[in-house]
């Protein structure tokens, strides 16, 4: 029997995936957990509508996080610190610290998670940080660390 899977069902396939079952399986397992649909004509159709609305999506995201990419694409971001012994920061620039002064210097508000920095930043200094817009859009910008005024 063909279904259209809903959920993800290890073993069987992702989300929209049009899969063969068992009819047993389908009717007694993924049709009362919701897990899938019958391959009927409409449900076909609505799949197919719900792809192309999904595309269009996709392409507004991908044009709108190239846009953000140019504007961020080699900002000067400065960050302050506290400092210990030479040039060692008390504690470290996180992901949330560099999307706040992102925000506050550029007024483009970035999330934390998008920020692809392997490791806190414990020292001073300057900084590449790519920033994943997208799959297919990354901006860098140039993070200044520098120590806070006494």
């Amino acid at each position: 029997m063909r279904v259209i899977l809903t959920r993800e069902v290890k073993g069987v396939g992702k989300p929209d995936d049009i899969v063969n079952v068992a009819e047993g399986y389908a009717r007694n397992y993924l049709f009362p957990r919701k897990f899938a649909v019958p391959a009927n004509e409409a449900n076909l159709l609505q799949l197919e509508k719900r792809k192309k609305l999904e595309e269009l999506k996709g392409e507004k995201m991908l044009e709108e996080a190239k846009s953000i990419s140019e504007r961020l694409n080699d900002a000067h971001v400065t960050v302050s610190g506290k400092v210990g012994a030479g040039t060692k920061l008390y504690g470290s620039i996180t992901h949330a610290d560099i999307a706040q002064a992102i925000e506050a210097q550029t007024g483009i508000k970035i999330d934390k998670r998008k920020i692809e920095i392997d490791e806190p930043i414990k020292s001073l200094g300057m900084y590449d940080v790519p920033i994943r817009l997208h799959r297919e859009a990354v901006a860098h910008i140039k993070l200044e660390v520098v120590g806070e005024q006494q």
